[in-house]
């Protein structure tokens, strides 16, 4: 089998979110994102503005909020509290990433969904 160079702008990959609930407990959750391809030379870019803002040596700044804006194109599986469908909009994004941590497990979901499977002995 060949290898098409061209490639679909975006993918959907499931993600995980865990949010603190009262007594010391956690709840997670799932929907499914729908990821913006981007290309290498941008990934690279994030990752090395994330490593000199984890030193905080960062001239560049970046935020999770941001970068998770930056990925996500669209979404499945995410519902209001009757339980009804929320589309994907502006307005839907920016309060979803107004829930904290939300944004970084966004981000950690897509940096999984770049690393090869792990290979079986």
């Amino acid at each position: 089998m060949s290898f098409v160079l061209s490639k679909p702008t975006s993918y959907t990959w499931p993600v995980r979110v865990s949010l603190a609930i009262d007594g010391g407990k956690r709840h997670v959750e799932t929907f499914d994102a729908e990821f913006r391809r981007l290309p290498q030379s941008r990934i690279n870019e994030i990752v090395r503005q994330a490593r000199a803002a984890e030193r905080g040596r960062g001239d560049d700044e970046i935020e999770d909020q941001g970068v998770a804006r930056e990925l996500l194109v669209g979404w499945a599986g995410i519902t209001d509290d009757a339980g009804k469908d929320v589309p994907f909009s502006e307005a839907a994004l920016n309060q979803l990433l107004e829930i904290p941590t939300v944004a970084a497990q966004i981000i950690g979901t897509w940096f999984d969904s770049l690393k090869e499977a792990k290979r079986k002995n």
